[in-house]
């Protein structure tokens, strides 16, 4: 699996460059790397040295971890009333770091940083799409930010040698099909995830669930993941609860857990869940930290997002032996496995997304054991993910 390395070389020094590691995929995503490449180094044929950059200037949560797990991070602040200070930091961390690699992780605004660079660039310069474009139609609403945003995009066809997204879908939504980017190597590598801690044995794990928040054995959990956020949106949360409210219209055995912070909405939901007299039957719970446990007892997965870079939770929840079923606006890429996610349009309304939740949890429960092998031998893994771009960071992607 571990790559013959041709120029014999020791190590592979690598600079990621992220706003802040927050807990967003991609960053949990480099954690999980982080995580990986520490227990597999006596196995490789070179040593990975992960260096961050961290543009926000400002420190996240996973910072101390990844620290001890081996990373240098650097924090130059990168904003306009700033940005002499920051090109000069960036260029000195390039200049002393030697890099073979720089994985910026920043859409287009990466296009800008490879600018800054210039001289001081590494030989393979990767720019990694994650979110979806309604990100960047939402944030690109006025003509400063369409000039930059669209001046960062030409940056990146003459000094990325990698444009790679979450899915291939959304490299196609950020135009890089152009053929101003024939150049430029372009193609998808998924964010991986350690799939062994979703294999947890459902019955007990349900029973578990069940006990702490004081429903009968005998519950159906439909499962929701994903923040209230009033702004974007993205996740479409107060939509999941409607579907909710009328499966359990239908079928009170059913029970709805909605996990996610996010302020304001939850207030709001709680008011209608109030309203609809359903408190013992849907639990808006924050965030939790053990979101395995909650997919590894759960029945169902509902995942109506307005828009994805892929949706790996959703990959998440068919690796603990899930049904999913996600709106149409989720690329198809993110069915790990043929059958387990049903994808069906916003526009059918919560009372079609209802009635198709109810048929398909009648539907055999999943073998977990064979679920959480296929998602482990499918590119979602992190051992796959991590080799993926062990072929990118070495030169060996021809």
């Amino acid at each position: 699996m571990y790559l013959f390395d041709p120029a014999k070389k020791s190590e592979y020094r690598v600079l990621q460059v992220f706003s802040t590691l927050g807990v967003g995929g991609a960053e949990t995503w480099l954690m999980a790397l982080l995580r990986y490449f520490n227990r597999i180094k006596d196995e490789l044929p070179y040593r990975i040295q992960f260096d961050i950059c961290l543009t926000s200037g400002n420190k996240g949560v996973f910072d101390d971890e990844a620290v001890a797990l081996g990373a240098r991070l650097f924090y130059p602040r990168y904003s306009r009333n700033n940005l002499l200070r920051f090109v000069r930091e960036f260029r000195t961390i390039l200049a002393e770091g030697q890099y073979d690699a720089i994985h910026d992780h920043q859409d287009y605004t990466s296009g800008f940083h490879f600018l800054f660079g210039i001289g001081h660039l590494p030989s393979v310069r990767v720019a990694h799409i994650h979110n979806p474009v309604l990100h960047l139609k939402n944030y690109n609403t006025s003509r400063t930010r369409k000039f930059t945003a669209e001046a960062g995009k030409y940056l990146l066809a003459h000094l990325a040698t990698h444009v790679i997204g979450t899915s291939r879908q959304v490299v196609s939504e950020y135009g890089f099909d152009e053929k101003r980017f024939d150049k430029v190597k372009r193609g998808v590598v998924h964010c991986g995830f350690d799939v062994a801690r979703f294999s947890g044995a459902h019955e007990l794990t349900h029973d578990e669930i069940c006990r702490e928040f004081g429903w009968e054995k005998t519950a159906r959990i439909l499962l929701f993941v994903g923040r209230l956020n009033s702004g974007l949106n993205q996740k479409n949360p107060g939509f999941a609860l409607e579907v909710a409210k009328i499966c359990i219209d239908e079928d009170p055995s059913i029970h709805f857990l909605m996990a996610g912070g996010g302020g304001g909405l939850i207030i709001e939901f709680e008011a209608k869940v109030k309203a609809w007299g359903m408190q013992k039957s849907i639990l808006l719970i924050g965030a939790r930290s053990d979101i395995p446990h909650l997919m590894s007892g759960a029945n169902f997965f509902l995942f109506p997002s307005i828009a994805e870079g892929l949706g790996m939770v959703a990959v998440e929840a068919q690796a603990a032996g899930l049904r999913v079923l996600a709106s149409d606006t989720v690329p198809r890429e993110c069915e790990a496995i043929p059958g387990m996610v049903t994808f069906q349009p916003l526009n059918a309304g919560a009372a079609a997304w209802a009635k198709e939740v109810l048929v398909l949890m009648k539907l055999p429960i999943p073998d977990l054991a064979t679920c959480n092998q296929a998602v482990k031998n499918s590119p979602f893994s992190i051992e796959n993910s991590a080799a993926a771009l062990l072929k990118i960071y070495t030169g060996q992607d021809q």
